[in-house]
């Protein structure tokens, strides 16, 4: 299968990458139970194809916010990813949602349909801060990997959360955390070329909460953090160390009231301020930024609200 290209001169966040790879998802498993058979022609050309438009896309978001143009704190690079946000809604239609380079989202494009696509996570590889390829996980277990153009393994369905806080586990590339029906978290250290090791195991007891999110740095120690809810609404803060047999420090409480939202996203650097934020959607589709503010006290600043209307999606992701 065709490898989507990194795209670094015009930084489209990835969102041709997600295309690329969901396209060939799609196609793949679409009416069949089995998602390991060789990709068939026309995923070829459907990844192909979308691979072709990321090279002819410019995106008026992307030119806002060149690395030149971002008012980095002193940290080192790739602990402050810019993203952009991606939402599939409830006919699995994706859209992407470029920031405006004012401190919020420009207006959703169209990049396809998602059919059978359960979650994924735009990845920064080699640390400059810049999307390089998507992972995506699909409703049959499988892991999917723009860079790779295929799968990357299969059998995720034991876990009922997956994510990618970017760098845990001390090398550049990004990791995944991976937390599991009996309540065990688990790492998976990447390669830088889409792939991941084995597992590791970091611990249990992580049922207590609903919701894990974060990607990047929250605390201003350049290393990526996440954050954690409990049943009973409260956000916790795990720093991370750089350390992959210990990635996680002791958790740190942030407050309370946090039920209210039935979706957190780890958006990386919103506001172009070099330190990761935090989205957060509540029950009536209203979306809300969370600036990061570097502080691991208070690592939030008030919430400011970006958009409403995203009830609509299924699932959100950056």
């Amino acid at each position: 299968m065709a490898k989507t290209p990194r795209n670094k001169g015009s930084k489209n966040f990835g969102r041709f990458a997600v295309a690329a790879i969901a396209a060939a998802l799609v196609t793949t498993t679409a009416g069949t139970a089995v998602a390991d058979q060789a990709p068939a022609p026309s995923a070829q050309k459907a990844a192909e194809a979308a691979a072709g438009a990321a090279k002819k896309a410019a995106s008026q978001g992307a030119k806002k916010v060149s690395p030149q143009s971002r008012s980095f704190a002193a940290k080192s690079l790739g602990s402050a990813p810019v993203l952009g946000m991606l939402g599939i809604d409830k006919n699995d239609d994706a859209y992407f949602y470029d920031l405006d380079g004012e401190g919020g989202l420009a207006p959703r494009e169209l990049i396809g349909n998602f059919w059978g696509v359960k979650n994924g996570v735009s990845i920064d590889d080699d640390g400059d801060d810049w999307v390089d390829a998507t992972w995506l996980w699909d409703d049959q277990g499988y892991m999917w990997s723009s860079e790779q153009g295929d799968e990357v393994g299969h059998g995720w369905n034991i876990y009922n959360t997956v994510l990618s806080p970017g760098n845990v586990g001390g090398a550049v590339a990004s990791d995944v955390i991976a937390r599991d029906k009996s309540g065990v978290l688990w790492l998976y250290l990447g390669y830088g070329d889409g792939k991941v090791t084995k597992r590791y195991r970091v611990g249990g007891g992580w049922d207590a909460y609903t919701q894990i999110a974060g990607h990047g740095d929250l605390t201003g120690d350049g290393q990526s953090d996440i954050v954690a809810r409990d049943k009973s609404g409260v956000l916790w803060l795990y720093k991370g160390t750089g350390d992959y047999k210990a990635p996680f420090a002791a958790r740190t409480k942030i407050g309370g009231g946090w039920n209210s939202y039935n979706t957190l996203v780890g958006s990386g650097d919103v506001d172009l301020d070099g330190t990761s934020d935090l989205i957060a959607r509540d029950t009536k589709g209203d979306l809300y930024l969370y600036k990061g503010t570097d502080k691991a006290a208070a690592p939030f600043a008030a919430r400011v609200k970006i958009g409403k209307g995203f009830q609509t999606y299924r699932a959100l992701f950056s």
